[in-house]
């Protein structure tokens, strides 16, 4: 063998040992990187699970805890609290005269241009219960139960623009990208029942919200938390049946082979997504049988169809409330219903608030009725939360676009103040918290930020606002974001 040979196999050697050792140190920073990462995770899991079942709840967890799970009614597009809760006789006795210019000078609207006209509620109000609640003629079944709930009169937000608003209401920020509540909840509470969702998420009114499936994201958290979207027409999960030809054994047999892939990979590269993974999948197989039978509402009897008024076959309101008191009644935590089609601009008919906004009144009415009414029946609603509401409110004013008036009556959108009502679990019902103006266009005492609305619906839930947090991109992220947050007392019972 020559020199040039001997030295050239030489520098091979030694570039050979070098690129083994590059290897072996890069091999042994990424498990320690990822490895010890997800072993930290596990830890801290399973000391959380282990907290929870004793009742420590990881240190977050209250004992005062009232609520078990959480039912969200959240009306995509705003209704108008000015035709529904808030009655506001001295709005009617200056209806058509010019708004007043301080309502113009710092306000928001979407489309109002110029100086529109006062608009006086178009529905009449009377006064129910014991509580003496005003609630419009729109809704003639809820008015039976008004003692049942609790109203936020002062609600505000800092979004007057749908997407981002809908996303402050479910997430407690107005950006893409951060966990929804039904996340958070589930995320530090956990489920009651292994073979179904912690969190579902069911839709009506003929479209999903403009911010679509960011609403019911689990953001940062692990993607196991994430809502699962249910429908009632069709199968009520995409792709829970399985295939063509494909028996329950077979599907079985694959996935636990792919169970024994993603545990390899998990061996390997220490991804703690990955265990996530196996565990929607083995989930996925669960519900297979479990979500069918949930979501079977010829199990009902005719005369609870006829309390909810359900449409046995199609998507509605009505069928996802009776859906929402089966799946509550199966123990999944958090269950959160969207109803499309509150936008009233009046731009049109089927927005206006002559007409579109009746037929919304209408579809709701019933079934949010004979939901309390039944969890109350099975004795449900002292440990079910129950939070109706959109995303603001509607302004004090007729929508004139670009000085024009609308050939329907209708409202653009207001963040100044609107309404919520809660029910059940260690609510203060009966009551009326905060006032609007004599206008019904601002708040005029106990204005209630979101952030305080979640801090008080995770209090009811046992859950502490300022701990359940989460570490991602160098902060202890939380629901009610970085600012100071209050639970609201005079909410509680």
């Amino acid at each position: 063998m020559s020199f040039l040979s001997s030295r050239r196999q030489s520098l091979q050697s030694e570039a050979a040992a070098e690129q083994l050792q590059l290897d072996t140190r890069r091999q042994f920073l990424r498990s320690c990187a990822t490895g010890l990462g997800a072993t930290w995770m596990a830890q801290q899991q399973l000391s959380q699970q282990q907290a929870l079942a004793s009742g420590q709840g990881g240190g977050f967890h209250l004992p005062t805890a009232k609520a078990k799970r959480v039912i969200f009614l959240h009306m995509i597009g705003a209704p108008s609290q000015l035709e529904l809760f808030d009655y506001k006789p001295e709005l009617q006795r200056f209806d058509g005269q010019d708004c007043p210019q301080e309502f113009l000078e710092n306000g928001q609207f979407a489309f109002i241009q110029g100086t529109p006209k006062l608009l006086g509620p178009i529905y009449d109000f009377k006064q129910y219960g014991e509580s003496g609640a005003w609630v419009s003629e729109q809704l003639p079944h809820f008015q039976k139960v008004v003692d049942k709930v609790c109203f936020v009169k002062t609600m505000q937000t800092d979004q007057f623009n749908h997407g981002p608003a809908q996303l402050m209401v479910q997430c407690g920020q107005a950006r893409i990208g951060y966990p929804s509540i039904g996340s958070w909840v589930t995320w530090g509470l956990g489920s009651e029942n292994e073979d179904l969702p912690g969190f579902i998420v069911l839709l009506s009114g003929g479209r999903q919200p403009r911010v679509g499936k960011a609403l019911w994201g689990s953001g940062f958290l692990p993607s196991v938390y994430q809502g699962v979207q249910c429908r009632s027409k069709g199968d009520p999960v995409l792709n829970v049946s399985n295939p063509d030809g494909v028996s329950r054994d077979e599907r079985e047999a694959t996935l636990k082979a792919l169970d024994r892939l993603n545990a390899i990979n998990h061996q390997a590269f220490g991804d703690p997504e990955t265990l996530t993974r196996m565990k929607q999948y083995e989930l996925a197989f669960r519900m297979q049988v479990a979500v069918p039978d949930a979501m079977d509402l010829s199990q009902e009897s005719a005369a609870i169809h006829e309390e909810y008024g359900v449409e046995p076959g199609k998507e509605s309101f009505a069928n996802n409330c009776l859906l929402a008191r089966r799946l509550a009644e199966r123990g999944v935590r958090y269950i959160q219903l969207y109803d499309w089609g509150w936008d009233t601009h009046g731009s049109n008919a089927s927005e206006a608030l002559e007409k579109g906004f009746v037929n919304k009144c209408r579809q709701v009415d019933r079934p949010m009725t004979a939901l309390l009414n039944d969890l109350e029946r099975r004795g449900m609603l002292e440990d079910t939360l129950v939070v109706w509401g959109g995303e603001f409110g509607r302004t004090s004013m007729a929508e004139n676009r670009g000085g024009v008036k609308a050939p329907f009556k209708g409202r653009d959108h207001n963040p100044n103040a609107f309404t919520f009502w809660m029910a059940g679990a260690g609510v203060n019902v009966g009551t009326t918290y905060g006032e609007t103006d004599e206008l019904g266009y601002q708040v005029a005492h106990s204005p209630v930020q979101l952030r305080d609305f979640h801090a008080t619906m995770q209090h009811l839930l046992g859950i502490d606002h300022n701990k359940l947090v989460y570490p991602f991109q160098g902060l202890d992220q939380k629901l009610v974001g970085v600012k100071p947050a209050r639970v609201i007392e005079e909410l509680l019972a």
